[in-house]
Parts: C-alpha cells; structure tokens; sequence
C-alpha cells in the first residue's frame, strides 16, 4: 500500500491529537486524590498504552511524509 502526502497529515493529526488530550488527561489524574489504587493504575495503563499508539502513529505519518517528498520530486523529475 503506498501513503500519501494527505495519509502522512492524519497520522501526524492523530498523533498530535492523542498527545495533547492524554498530556491533559495525567494532569487531571495527578490532581485527583482518594481514588482506589486501582482507579491510578488502570488509568496509567490507559496513557502508556496511548502515548505508545501515538509514537507509533506519528513515526509512520513522518515516514509516509518523507516518502512522498520523495516521490513527489521523482515525479517531477521525469
């Protein structure tokens, strides 16, 4: 399957997107107090598991980016 420029920007969006709403989520579990020990670590786990789907999503968007500059000028070499 080949991305595109355009396919390169929503995995970059989402990235971004998941980033900042999970960067506000701890800010808001760090300032909850008298919850079970359970409630932290399940929602630890929820940003882990986050963050790491956005490291993920953002290192394709920049590869899918860089491949299609890199079509692009071959394409306009020709």
């Amino acid at each position: 399957m080949k991305l595109e420029r355009k396919h390169a920007v929503v995995l970059l969006a989402i990235a971004a997107w998941n980033v900042i709403t999970y960067l506000r989520f701890i800010k808001a579990l760090v300032d909850t107090e008298g919850r079970p020990t359970g409630y932290y670590v399940a929602h630890t786990i929820l940003v882990i598991v986050n963050l790491l789907i956005a490291a993920l999503l953002g290192t394709w968007g920049v590869r899918a980016y860089k491949a299609s500059r890199v079509n692009a000028s071959e394409n306009s070499q020709v």
